[in-house]
């Protein structure tokens, strides 16, 4: 794997010189896009908008839109935006993870301890499984504000989970959310039944990307000139008003024969 950040975790007055890698894969597959006509691959220039001429990555800067005029920035206005946050992850204060919404997650990254750094990386990381809490900070990447949240990974490793701010969560006010009624008693102990009967622990292996693997026998079909049955779409019944009592028992019933079955 590639470093895709080297800096440090700052905890306390100790700094842990790390490096950062991507702790993700994309599991879908690399689809090229292609003309139809002759299924020619489709190729993006980046151009000029008043010349029309392609321009080479070299030639290319960022810049700021303000009153009518771009402000082009270079290398050292980002990090004199914020000296500080370029190089060191502080922690800047311990957390529960469990207080922490999933909505506000977003991409992993393993840390591993850069020469010398082991022993200070080892003492992070057996106090944050002592004390079971999560260290939250933020630094800079790739000329961006990172707000993230550190912490043990499989009891072995440090990681670095990637938040998203507060102001980067949607306002829901404007969505039709129906009121907060108290359902029928016996349609309420059967949904807790349905749940209690279909409660396991956790396991992400048993969770797997088929959908990839499903179009990959597809392509190898169409490969071999086999033509393809249309599949039918599922109905949603949406507008329908649904026997909910009736739904319920069916779903025990189903939940009942598959685990008679395992």
């Amino acid at each position: 794997m590639k470093a895709i950040w080297n800096g440090a975790i700052g905890f306390g007055l100790v700094n842990i010189p790390v490096k950062m890698y991507s702790a993700v894969q994309d599991s879908n597959l690399d689809l090229d896009m292609l003309d139809k006509t002759d299924l020619s691959n489709i190729k993006f220039k980046r151009v000029n908008e008043k010349s029309g001429k392609e321009v080479k990555w070299d030639h290319i800067v960022k810049g700021f839109l303000l009153d009518g005029n771009y402000v082009v920035l270079d290398a050292e206005d980002y990090t004199a935006a914020s000296p500080e946050k370029t190089k060191i992850f502080s922690i800047e204060q311990f957390v529960k993870e469990a207080e922490i919404d999933s909505v506000y997650f977003e991409v992993p990254y393993f840390i591993e301890p850069q020469k010398n750094a082991e022993n200070a990386y080892n003492l992070l990381l057996k106090a944050l499984q002592k004390t079971k809490m999560a260290g939250i900070g933020t630094f800079v990447m790739r000329d961006k504000e990172i707000f993230g949240m550190i912490r043990p990974y499989d009891d072995k490793i440090l990681i670095i989970n990637r938040l998203r701010f507060a102001q980067e969560i949607r306002d829901y006010g404007d969505l039709k959310i129906p009121e907060q009624k108290i359902p029928k008693s016996g349609e309420l102990k059967m949904a807790i039944s349905l749940i209690e009967q279909t409660s396991k622990k956790f396991d992400p292996k048993a969770f797997k990307d088929s959908y990839a693997d499903d179009l990959m026998k597809i392509i190898k079909k169409k490969a071999k000139g086999k033509k393809m049955k249309k599949a039918k779409e599922t109905p949603t019944d949406s507008g329908k008003v649904v026997d909910l009592m009736a739904q319920l028992k069916a779903s025990l019933e189903g939940s009942k024969k598959s685990k008679k079955v395992s």
